[in-house]
């Protein structure tokens, strides 16, 4: 409460979290928020914790809903204002096991989904609402509306906010805290460590040295791709190594994915520290970790989050190397970075590649890793790309990727019979990678693209296409 008052905010809003209210232990809002006259917002847990804390009930055992579902708009109020109206049906995105089942007194159903009676609420007189979907996706297609309404009409908040505003502020901040210090980077070769390099560039210029280890579970093209920018167009000092067998000789035989991400992040850290001690003298690891990395990996300040699963880039490197961390961008989501990336002048086509996990493609091949797995996934994956380049898509997608599962099938190709490996297809929508749905290709271009893979892939003769969502799911398979 002491740094809610020191902070004197316009309003509060509590977030989504994995806990169950009905859990000893589970985390709870300060009580005094509900008696400081300022407007709350719950959203999921948030409303739960909002209605337990208020005098009402939550309850286990009901019907889940994960994914996409349809609010009933019951009642008016100013959250709603412009947005949806009395009757109509809405789509949202779900994410939850518990359920309201009493209100506390004051509050009023503004809205429910088949399996979240109470899934709107608003107590109008203290200005307290609370929904049980998440209006922060972009899932729930008015949801932005939604928030908006709260923080700018209900709150009362300005919103002039711009990129532009914290690209000045990083730069100041990165200057204070290096000084006339040394960095070294990591680069991927995705947009995140990307933006971060040019950042710090513009920031410190020649105090700043990049190292892209190439471990040899990259796309096609992509480190001749990563190399041409940073060394040609950028003229930032960068060590390209080439640690491709070391990665796959230490991975022969790994199936466990965690113990994949280990290995490969531990390696990181080896071949890293290597490099760095070729440069010499750095003070600072600069590193393109995004808050989805945070809350993904580790308990954010110790706070209710739980770990999905490892990321190399958020842990291990500056104790090793005994290094003080420049980490830009940890409290952006991805499309956020790259509204950076745009306001830093980089190139549109950069600025809109689809993610890459760190691991590379060591986690798009469920079970042992070989070279000549992944040699069959990056044609596949090349061909893939290609056609939904070729069919104006790929702008509309978040994410797009093939996956060589552990499994042989028969088939026939040539009249004789083959056995040989099923290709998934996965392909999302999403704005920051916390949900995503699966995209809606059509089933003349999912049988173009299956026929080019059987054709044009050898060891390929099955292709299926991943529809599930996020969540349940995660986007990649491992």
């Amino acid at each position: 409460m002491e740094q809610i008052k020191a902070y004197d905010p316009k309003g509060i809003i509590l977030s989504g979290g994995p806990c169950s209210v009905t859990a000893p232990d589970s985390p709870r809002a300060p009580q005094e928020i509900f008696t400081m006259g300022i407007p709350v917002f719950g959203i999921c847990y948030g409303q739960q914790t909002m209605v337990t804390q208020l005098g009402g009930v939550v309850e286990r055992g009901h019907a889940r809903e994960f994914g996409r579902a349809f609010v009933t708009v019951r009642t008016h109020n100013a959250l709603l204002d412009g947005v949806w109206d009395e009757g109509a049906k809405e789509q949202v995105w779900m994410s939850h096991g518990d359920r309201v089942t009493k209100l506390p007194d004051g509050f009023e159903i503004t809205g429910a989904s088949e399996g979240a009676p109470y899934a709107m609420i608003a107590d109008n007189n203290r200005r307290f609402y609370a929904v049980q979907f998440h209006p922060e996706v972009v899932h729930t297609p008015h949801g932005a509306a939604l928030l908006k309404n709260f923080t700018h009409k209900v709150c009362g908040c300005r919103g002039d906010w711009t990129m532009a505003a914290f690209r000045a502020e990083s730069i100041a901040k990165i200057r204070k805290q290096v000084g006339t210090g040394k960095v070294i980077c990591g680069l991927s070769g995705g947009v995140d460590s990307s933006v971060t390099a040019i950042l710090l560039h513009e920031a410190i210029g020649d105090q700043l040295h990049c190292i892209y280890v190439d471990t040899g579970l990259m796309r096609k093209g992509e480190s001749e791709q990563v190399v041409s920018l940073f060394r040609d167009h950028y003229n930032i000092p960068l060590i390209h190594e080439d640690a491709g067998s070391l990665f796959l000789q230490k991975l022969e035989g790994i199936f466990d994915p965690e113990q994949k991400r280990k290995i490969i992040g531990g390696l990181f850290i080896d071949v890293f520290d290597d490099c760095a001690k070729r440069i010499g003298g750095a003070d600072f690891l600069a590193q393109g970790t995004l808050y989805p990395d945070v809350i993904e990996s580790v308990s954010f300040t110790g706070g209710p989050s739980v770990t999905i699963k490892s990321h190399h880039n958020v842990g291990g490197l500056p104790a090793r190397m005994n290094l003080k961390l420049v980490e830009p961008l940890r409290e952006l989501f991805k499309d956020e970075v790259r509204a950076l990336g745009t306001e830093l002048g980089m190139h549109p086509d950069f600025v809109k590649r689809h993610p890459f996990p760190g691991p590379g493609l060591a986690i798009r091949i469920p079970g042992a890793i070989t070279a000549e797995k992944l040699e069959i996934l990056r044609k596949a994956d090349a061909v893939y790309l290609e056609e939904i380049h070729n069919a104006g898509l790929y702008d509309e997608i978040w994410q797009a990727f093939a996956v060589l599962l552990p499994v042989k099938t028969v088939g026939v190709m040539g009249d004789e019979r083959s056995y040989d490996y099923v290709c998934a297809l996965r392909a999302v929508t999403s704005t920051d990678g916390m949900t995503a749905d699966y995209y809606h290709f059509s089933h003349a271009f999912l049988s173009r693209i299956s026929t080019r893979l059987i054709n044009e892939v050898p060891g390929i003769n099955r292709v299926v296409y991943d529809i599930t969502s996020k969540p349940p799911g995660t986007i990649e398979w491992e």
